[in-house]
């Protein structure tokens, strides 16, 4: 629970002949994790190289580019397919020839239709482009060309310019957001006395469309000839939508299929082989070991060999499979962000699991964002159909039923007191004309404290578990054990001296002790010798690490975000009630008026409004801080992680069976 799976590590040996019986039989039972083969100079691998893939490869792998292309063109993947029915690996490999083949077609037909009218209307959209400035000029379209005398220019400019040579001009001006348009036709042997004038008003030249006729009747045909393509551009798309519906589950099972075909045909890349043999290593969870070699045995009648090999003392060489109960499945992709645990280190999955919705719920202790966050947790579920996105979700839930529960002990509902007083500790604070609250802050941050307190003393002691389950004992191993308690004294010895100095609610008063020397009682004396011997452990190591003695402080009190971010929850969610109910609905229900009413819906937009941003920033401030402190204040204490990933060979058939 504490620990990932045992894992152990066996060789497999066979002959060529039974690589594909052996490699089908490792992938159906979807548990060896295989240690890719390198060639180097190793004696117990003389003569031995990479192998090659087995003969369906090829063909499967055109196949699976088909289909991958496929999924692409209708938008469609196998994590966005629920699977109503599972298909008969053999009945598909039936139908390769026939529905696939015929499927492939018909999406090549329809999708290149598809790009050609797409083109098609690219190109006529350019043209209304071009012709659109020349649609306020009276003149028809074919009067700009077949000239052998007269030179045409059409363009932007500033402002309108005077052209020093005979000419016909048309200067249209522009409007806000347009530039200037002008139109001027002069002799060809003026053309460049014109050119120069032009250009002193900054024209920039236009290329002249090419037709005849009224330019609004040119962009008018132009616009109905794109919009008949675009009917048929919905058309394909509907076609395209109806071969997705019905093909859609048979495509993504081929995927599957073929996927597994892939895999199994080029196991052989990561094998060690000779003309003759091949051997395999890998890793198998212990408890399959035997389960294993029995199966090996059985499809290849005894012909093969399988030995459980010594694990080496590198728990960096071992793959990670976590080994936690189903309720804490979910944090193991928060786990996974920061890095997944070694093979011989302390497994953090099931504490953070606990603790994590815990946090999260002190942060944001309200019914109210608790059940819109527990809506909003199973209503993403349909957009969400990764096993990542599952497992966020999952995790949201957890949180959020924590915030409901912790919202009951607070007596919260969007800010609001329920009908009962607060089980725990108040924290509704004194805001608006009723100030009859009496929020118990100081109680709530020395709680926070004491939550610091033990997480990062049970920091302390993982660490110490962890250096002595280390799979390589270092020989530092009883100096840095010394070094974790030197942490734990000083800070409990600094803990004990303000104790003694100084009486805090909900914690040891130790101040009734007589003063024994320099104004410290019996247990500021032990208090300070605790932070002495701790400094001195800690120091014995390294010097430099009494550098960070002052992040004890820090860290312990950083704790105290799991009230101070809530506080400001509820006071935000308190001044929204405040000034939508109190400032702005209430005064108009006294005398509704038409003015009044509306008042009032700019009163219930505020409120809405206040309490959305509400929930976002407790969202985000409930789940940053919470993991944070587990990252920062609480995992580096124990944890550093850097274990390799368990991926056994196979796969979880979703639309498939053998």
């Amino acid at each position: 629970m504490f620990q990932p799976k045992r894992m152990s590590r066996i060789l497999i040996a066979g002959s060529k002949d039974q690589m594909d019986t052996i490699v089908r039989e490792l992938y159906h039972q979807h548990a060896f994790h295989i240690e890719d083969f390198v060639e180097k100079e190793d004696e117990a691998y003389e003569g031995f190289k990479i192998g090659m893939p087995l003969d369906q490869a090829s063909d499967a792998s055109s196949e699976l580019i088909k289909i991958r292309s496929l999924e692409n063109t209708f938008g469609i993947s196998p994590d966005s397919v629920d699977a109503t029915k599972t298909q008969a690996s053999t009945e598909l490999k039936a139908g390769v020839d026939r529905t696939l083949a015929a499927l492939v077609e018909d999406a090549e037909d329809l999708t290149a239709q598809r790009s050609k009218v797409e083109a098609q209307v690219k190109t006529l959209e350019a043209r209304v482009t071009a012709l659109e400035p020349f649609a306020p000029v009276p003149l028809d379209m074919d009067l700009y060309h077949g000239y052998e005398n007269v030179t045409v220019f059409a363009g932007y400019v500033e402002s309108d310019v005077e052209i020093p040579v005979p000419h016909e001009k048309h200067f249209v001006p522009g409007g806000k957001g347009v530039q200037n348009f002008i139109v001027v036709f002069v002799p060809a042997s003026e053309a460049e006395a014109a050119d120069r004038a032009l250009l002193e008003a900054h024209f920039q030249s236009v290329p002249i469309p090419d037709g005849s006729g009224p330019v609004k009747d040119l962009i008018y045909d132009a616009k109905g000839k794109i919009s008949q393509l675009n009917e048929q551009i919905e058309k394909i798309e509907r076609t395209l939508e109806e071969k997705k519906n019905e093909y859609g589950e048979v495509l993504v099972a081929y995927d599957e299929y073929f996927t597994a075909v892939v895999e199994q045909a080029e196991a052989p890349l990561r094998f060690a082989t000779t003309d003759d043999a091949f051997v395999a290593e890998g890793w198998v969870p212990s408890e399959k070991v035997e389960g294993i070699i029995a199966s090996l045995t059985h499809v290849t009648a005894g012909k093969v060999y399988v030995t459980e090999l010594e694990v080496g003392d590198d728990a960096k060489d071992v793959p990670v499979e976590y080994n936690n109960p189903r309720f804490s499945h979910p944090t193991e992709l928060l786990i996974d962000v920061y890095a997944r645990p070694r093979y011989d280190e302390f497994d953090p999955t099931l504490l953070v699991s606990i603790v994590f919705p815990i946090f999260f719920g002190l942060i944001l202790g309200d019914i109210g964002y608790g059940l819109v966050l527990l809506a909003l947790s199973f209503g993403l579920r349909r957009y969400f159909k990764g096993e990542a996105g599952t497992q966020l979700l999952d995790t949201l839930r957890n949180s959020s039923i924590m915030s409901c529960i912790f919202g009951v002990l607070f007596s919260e509902c969007f800010g609001f007191s329920l009908p009962w007083q607060a089980i725990i500790f108040s924290r509704h604070l004194n805001i608006g004309a009723n100030t009859v609250h009496h929020p118990m802050v100081a109680e709530l941050l020395i709680i926070s404290v004491w939550i610091g307190i033990l997480h990062i003393t049970l920091g302390r002691l993982l660490h110490v578990w962890n250096i002595r389950h280390a799979m390589h004992q270092s020989p530092k191993a009883t100096k840095e054990v010394l070094e974790q308690f030197g942490w734990l004294f000083t800070m409990w010895g600094i803990i004990i001296a303000v104790w003694s100095l100084f009486p805090i609610p909900l914690m040891l008063d130790l101040t009734g002790f007589a003063p024994v020397a320099m104004g410290l009682n019996t247990a500021g004396i032990f208090g300070a010798v605790l932070v002495l011997l701790g400094i001195v452990l800690i120091g014995q190591e390294s010097p430099l690490e009494l550098m960070e003695v002052p992040t004890i402080v820090s860290h312990v009190l950083s704790y105290t975000r799991l009230v101070a971010v809530g506080l400001s929850s509820v006071a935000i969610a308190m001044v929204t009630n405040y000034i939508a109910l109190d400032l702005i609905i209430g005064p108009q229900l006294e005398s509704l008026t038409i003015v009044g009413v509306v008042i009032v819906l700019i009163g219930l937009v505020v409120l809405l409004l206040g309490h959305v941003l509400n929930t976002a920033l407790g969202l985000l401030g409930g789940g940053l801080n919470s993991i944070r402190l587990h990252y920062v204040e609480f995992f580096t204490k124990f944890y550093n992680g850097g274990g390799k990933k368990y991926v056994p060979f196979g796969m979880r058939r979703k639309f498939t069976e053998e």
